[in-house]
Order: structure tokens, then C-alpha cells, then sequence
């Protein structure tokens, strides 16, 4: 990943900096998913949704958050705050707030240019997240 033009993260509403983060998520997944996994385009999508989905980011957001430095704390609590209309359909309100503010705060950091940091981050995930477990 490409440092990204500079944007000032604090001018952007947490669902734009979520809308960024989803994204920075997803293509670190489906990259790792390429790299270790000789596999259909359908089976990579299969286990993709094991990472993404509102409910496998909460938990990913829960086995995280004791790492989260106080700044990024409050930008994912900024992010889960964030009013939606919609919710999830297979996911807890509860479950699709923290996943929102769990892509707050990768959309925070990427365009902060934190990529080391987002990197970290998605190693601690890469390595401790079960996505077969519920």
C-alpha cells in the first residue's frame, strides 16, 4: 500500500473515515488470503468474509482494543458513537457500532500515513484471530 494523499483525517465524519478503513481492511485481508492460499476466487471470497463481516470485526476489535494507544481509543469510540441508519442483517447493533469503529480507526490511520502502525495492528489480528470460532 502507497502512502495516501494527505487529507486531514479530523475534517472527515467517522463514517468517512470508517468508509476508508473497511477498505484498508479488506484489501490486507484478500491480500494475506492470496499469499497463503492457492484457492478459487469463490473459496478466497468464502474466507474473506470470515475477517470482514460486522460480527468477526467486533471480535477482532475486542482482541485488539487493549493495544489501542488513547488517541486511537478515542477515535474508535468517535467511530462507534457515529449515528447509522441501517444495521447489519447478521450482526448486533452492538456488534455493527464497534465494527464501525473499528474501520474508523483504520481509515484514521491509514490516512494519517500510519501504515507501520495499521501493519501492526493487522499482524497482532493475522496471528491471534480465529475466524472459525464464534
Amino acid at each position: 500500500m502507497n502512502e495516501p494523499e494527505k487529507i486531514d483525517p479530523r475534517e472527515l465524519s467517522p463514517l468517512a473515515l470508517a468508509f476508508v478503513g473497511d477498505s484498508v481492511l479488506e484489501l490486507l485481508v484478500r491480500q494475506r488470503l492470496v499469499e497463503h492460499h492457492r484457492l478459487s476466487a469463490g473459496k478466497l471470497n468464502a474466507e474473506k468474509v470470515k475477517y470482514v463481516s460486522a460480527r468477526a470485526q467486533f471480535r477482532e476489535e475486542q482482541l485488539l482494543e487493549p493495544l489501542f494507544t488513547e488517541d486511537e481509543l478515542a477515535v474508535f469510540k468517535r467511530g462507534r458513537n457515529a449515528s447509522k441508519a441501517s444495521v447489519a442483517k447478521h450482526a448486533s447493533p452492538e456488534e455493527y457500532r464497534a465494527s464501525t469503529g473499528f474501520e474508523c480507526l483504520l481509515g484514521w490511520l491509514y490516512l494519517n500515513g500510519q501504515l507501520g502502525r495499521v501493519h501492526e495492528l493487522f499482524e497482532t489480528l493475522w496471528q491471534q484471530f480465529d475466524p472459525n470460532k464464534t
